[in-house]
């Protein structure tokens, strides 16, 4: 089961990193490639390796080769993969967390703005994983992803909320599942710029990342590329300019909600990777735009929160429900707009 159910990448985990580095003796015979590369990586197979090539992850002397290609003398060859080399042990860290709830099966974190999830390259210390492991021994890790103790689903680092953690390997795989069939409940509130005409809507169309920019989630709604993806939205509050708005998310891509509403043309609000921390819906007028610098110096992010998360208990079979409240960058934020609107 590939683990992927919440918006699961920091952004810096959507670039290449190279693995592997090799420059081929003087004396080298020619060679197939995926011949070559099978006997120097361990675990690897032909398979494995030709797709790698397919997918333009091996590059030799800067470029991408075909699988026919044979290696030849003072050849550069690089194996590249979307997450860093890296060990897998996380350092504990006195790190002060916001627990929700907690039992001895599993517990439920309020993730401040700002905190990165788990460590990766970039930010090896000071995630809310290096605080996990600090406050509890044996936390479990899920296959494929070790060095992320705990974890069942991830949010962004700059998106704030509520998370799941497991304590226990069964635990761990029951919530996995869960998340899985798309039975666990997540409403996110988040502020976007302009006002959709409907009051409510679904977005169907598939997130994979752009051919432009690795870091950036585009939507495919032809179903060409990327994974399938379901967002249900309702407007809770028009504010002329912006609108707050309720999102709960039936599958969980990476970044689905920023790149689903930039989709629908409603960026989140400060989402400088999406094009909401430009002016998008108002007048050119200075005192305008000073007001919509001062609210992006009051929520300096994206305007996103994980406000509800509801899941049944693994051992108990109860079904627990847990909400956050907006914290107060979001919630100053909004307040500014409401006082804009109401006094313009």
């Amino acid at each position: 089961m590939s683990m992927h159910p919440e918006e699961d990448f920091d952004e810096e985990e959507l670039e290449l990193y190279e693995h592997f580095k090799f420059v081929i003796d003087k004396g080298q015979t020619p060679i197939r490639i995926d011949k070559f590369l099978t006997g120097k990586i361990a675990f690897a197979t032909r398979n494995k390796i030709q797709q790698a090539i397919d997918a333009g992850a091996i590059q030799v002397n800067g470029e991408s080769i075909k699988g026919s290609y044979k290696v030849k003398p003072l050849d550069d060859i690089r194996v590249l993969m979307g997450k860093p080399p890296r060990d897998t042990e996380v350092v504990p860290e006195d790190i002060p967390l916001d627990f929700v709830y907690e039992d001895q099966y599993l517990l439920v974190v309020n993730k401040p703005a700002g905190m990165v999830v788990h460590p990766a390259h970039g930010n090896w210390s000071g995630t809310l994983v290096n605080g996990l492991v600090h406050h509890f021994q044996h936390l479990p890790e899920m296959k494929g992803n070790e060095g992320r103790p705990g974890l069942v689903h991830r949010i962004d680092k700059d998106t704030s909320g509520l998370l799941v953690i497991a304590k226990a390997e069964e635990v761990m795989t029951h919530l996995a599942k869960q998340f899985f069939h798309h039975t666990i409940e997540r409403t996110y509130l988040a502020l976007v710029w302009g006002e959709p005409e409907e009051d409510s809507g679904t977005i169907t169309g598939h997130v994979g990342r752009s051919a432009k920019n690795r870091k950036v989630m585009d939507v495919y709604p032809d179903g060409s590329q990327g994974k399938h993806a379901v967002t249900h939205w309702k407007v809770l509050q028009r504010l002329r300019y912006v609108s707050l708005i309720q999102c709960n998310l039936e599958t969980g891509r990476t970044h689905q909600i920023r790149a689903h509403m930039k989709f629908l043309g409603h960026p989140l609000f400060n989402d400088a990777m999406y094009g909401g921390d430009k002016i998008r819906k108002g007048t050119q007028f200075s005192k305008y735009k000073t007001f919509v610098q001062n609210a992006f110096e009051l929520l300096p992010r994206q305007a996103l929160h994980a406000k509800s998360l509801g899941f049944i208990h693994p051992v108990t079979n109860e079904k627990l429900y847990f909400e956050a409240p907006l914290p107060d960058d979001f919630q100053s934020a909004l307040a500014k707009w409401e006082n804009y609107v109401n006094f313009e």
